[in-house]
């Protein structure tokens, strides 16, 4: 998959594709709808059923295959909807093209949002490229998951929702749960090489105070970047609290190839119902990195089995 490197804040969308890996749009790609656009169903079940309307925040981008059917009931099987939360510098489309369909086709109730984005900067999208997100600071991007999760809930009767992210994505849905309420309202959290604790960018965020424009430039189109900078406020704020809460259960997936997030040992958590796994423990010739690992079917058979821990089934290796 190949990675954003153009536009008017290239410097800034360089930085962004190495915190999340935003890929360029696949052939026949959806092209991205106006706010709102495709939620008439779900406005009106919404009404009907608890007085609030969709669409929720970030609503820009068409949703990903299997997702957001908001006429959706969860089965005996699958009780929890499934709730995907994309990376920094990507959107729902891109970031769940294979597992929203996978999740879909298993019998869960799929949904998936977009965050973090900041109009007139990133989010209008050009040409081939998408609209993209998770821009913005993580507690306000957070604070738009727990929305989002209250509008999952409230549509299909679900008491909670599970929530599978990937780099950001993976570790923003932690801060809900610690600060925002969100621990009642969650049964697992995935995180697909999340940015838990933070990352160097291999050292990259370490020489930043040598090239203070650059830094401004990037920080000043995304916020969130900065917020996943190891020692940043965000970081500080995020370890006065253990890494989990109690009733959770956490399932992180990470390569040894990341050059992301890293170190990439830093992505793990510590703490009870915790299940820190490493994608070439299952299949040691993966070379999924940072980006691909959203893609690698091992990775999302790890994923399928987290969020089914009792018909989990022998990972295959690919």
């Amino acid at each position: 998959m190949r990675r954003r490197l153009g536009g008017t804040f290239g410097a800034a969308l360089l930085a962004g594709a190495l915190l999340a890996g935003a890929t360029a749009v696949p052939a026949g790609a959806a092209p991205a709808v106006a706010a709102g656009a495709g939620f008439d169903a779900a406005r009106a079940i919404s009404a009907g059923a608890s007085g609030t309307e969709l669409p929720p925040d970030g609503d820009t981008v068409a949703s990903p295959p299997g997702a957001n059917d908001w006429t959706c009931r969860p089965s005996a099987a699958h009780p929890d909807p499934v709730v995907l939360v994309h990376g920094t510098f990507a959107n729902r489309y891109e970031n769940w093209l294979v597992l929203s369909p996978l999740l879909k086709s298993l019998g869960y109730c799929v949904f998936a949002l977009d965050y973090g984005m900041i109009p007139g900067v990133t989010s209008s999208g050009s040409g081939l490229l998408l609209p993209i997100g998770g821009l913005g600071p993580v507690p306000e991007s957070a604070a738009q998951l727990a929305r989002f999760v209250d509008l999952v809930r409230n549509a299909t009767g679900a008491a909670k929702v599970d929530i599978v992210g990937h780099s950001q994505g993976g570790m923003l849905p932690n801060y809900y749960l610690k600060f925002l309420g969100g621990a009642s309202k969650v049964g697992k959290l995935v995180g697909l090489a999340p940015s838990n604790h933070g990352t160097t960018l291999d050292g990259i965020v370490n020489l930043a105070p040598y090239f203070p424009g650059v830094a401004d430039l990037i920080y000043t189109v995304c916020q969130a970047c900065r917020d996943q900078a190891v020692g940043s406020d965000f970081n500080k704020t995020m370890a006065s609290r253990p890494d989990t809460v109690p009733g959770v259960r956490y399932t992180v997936i990470s390569t040894v190839y990341d050059e992301v997030v890293t170190p990439w040992r830093t992505q793990f958590l510590n703490g009870p119902d915790v299940d820190n796994v490493v994608l070439q423990n299952h299949c040691p010739i993966s070379l999924a990195e940072h980006v691909a690992i959203a893609f690698s079917p091992t990775a999302l058979h790890l994923v399928t089995n987290a969020l089914d821990p009792a018909h989990a089934t022998p990972v295959l290796c690919g």
